[in-house]
């Protein structure tokens, strides 16, 4: 049988999963302008919050679900999650006044289904094609989910410049439809076994496991807070909405490069040294975006560009690590949802933040560099090795969730 079919349908559906995911953040110089939908920042950031507690949900019940579907049915459930994502969001441009809010609540919402059953799905189908390489199969499927995050901002700067910001939904919304038959009827190789991951599960100690649950919880903060709220902070500092959206694109663009790049670096930086360097430098970058100049464009994409790769493979290594020390699906999809409750946090959090302390954006940066310490802390805990003694085991797959 012939896999030309099964891994255009695979690495397609990664490539629009993640133009879906940051289409969201990418729109937010519409969804906040008068003449766009006029949200504000508190009904902004509240749209994330359906969007981070159905992929939370879904993270949390996948393992049990990929038993008794199998990863074809949960890859087609959250293609049409997607979809039905992408055809509200276009349906909120076009609704009568009063309607739109409701619309777009309802679009993240899907979209968060979407992105919890489909990304797991599409991890476990990529490591069945090519089973002899599987690491390097799930690494070239990250890789263009990430590709897709990337070009999302471009692409939404690129449909508004045209006065048809919502063209881009649209034509996911119409790549997802023609996707979905594929998806549903054809037979992917290796995609029988549940989780694509390698081992034999292992009993993994509640005390051991909160480190990477706290881990997971504060990258998911940290990442959120570049991810969602870049071009909010960015246009607050007097840089064109354009400008913006490329500090944006490069952030996710070297959240993708860092992965791969940290990845093929192999040995030469384990884990050890991963985790002791890249928390202390996105620390130091959040300090750095918090005293960016006003109308600094140039130094604003930069900023946002290392921090991408300052936290490019934090989670990846930390989904590894704890793989490679229970091979438990149970045990990646508890990482997921932390990460996902990290992301909440940051998306919903910001603005009740901000009015309840009336700290800018920038002091919220600078507040943010303990975390990214605190990642500095559990990762030192995490390589230790498991409790009782001995080192930890080596990452045995590049994993990352976007």
């Amino acid at each position: 049988m012939s896999r030309s079919g099964p891994v255009a349908a695979v690495y397609g559906a990664g490539v629009l999963q993640g133009l879906a995911l940051v289409i969201f953040p990418a729109a937010a110089p519409i969804f906040l302008a008068p003449s766009g939908f006029g949200l504000g920042p508190a009904r902004y950031g509240a749209l994330f919050v359906p969007q981070a507690a159905a992929a939370l949900g879904c993270a949390l019940l996948g393992a049990a679900w990929a038993d008794r579907l199998g990863p074809r049915r949960l890859l087609s459930a959250g293609l049409a999650a997607d979809f039905l994502a992408m055809a509200l969001l276009v349906g909120a441009r076009f609704a009568p006044v009063g309607t739109p809010y409701p619309l777009l609540l309802g679009a993240t919402g899907c979209l968060g289904v979407g992105f919890g059953l489909a990304v797991p799905a599409l991890n476990t189908l990529a490591a069945g094609l090519h089973p002899r390489s599987a690491d390097r199969a799930v690494l070239v499927l990250n890789a263009l989910l990430g590709l897709g995050t990337a070009l999302a901002p471009l692409l939404v700067a690129a449909f508004t410049r045209a006065g048809a910001w919502w063209g881009l939904p649209a034509l996911t919304a119409a790549a997802l439809l023609g996707l979905l038959p594929f998806a549903a009827t054809r037979a992917f190789p290796g995609a029988a076994g549940p989780t694509g991951l390698p081992g034999v599960p292992r009993p993994f100690p509640r005390g051991r496991y909160a480190l990477y649950a706290a881990f997971a919880l504060l990258y998911g903060l940290c990442e959120t807070l570049d991810g969602t709220w870049a071009v909010p902070y960015l246009g607050s500092l007097g840089v064109a909405a354009g400008a913006a959206a490329m500090g944006l694109a490069a952030f996710w663009g070297m959240v993708t490069l860092g992965r791969i790049g940290f990845a093929a670096l192999g040995p030469r930086f384990p884990p050890a040294r991963a985790l002791g360097v890249l928390p202390a430098a996105a620390a130091a970058l959040f300090l750095a975006a918090a005293a960016l100049p006003r109308g600094g464009a140039a130094v604003g994409i930069a900023c946002f560009a290392l921090a991408g790769l300052a936290l490019s493979s934090l989670l990846p290594l930390a989904l590894s690590l704890v793989h490679g020390e229970v091979a438990s699906a149970g045990a990646v999809a508890g990482l997921i949802a932390c990460y996902q409750a990290g992301c909440g946090a940051a998306a919903f959090g910001v603005a009740p933040l901000r009015s309840a302390t009336g700290l800018g954006l920038g002091a919220l940066y600078a507040l943010t560099a303990p975390a990214a310490l605190g990642l500095f802390l559990l990762g030192r805990a995490m390589v230790r090795g498991p409790l009782g003694g001995g080192p930890a085991a080596e990452p045995v797959t590049a994993n990352p969730s976007r």
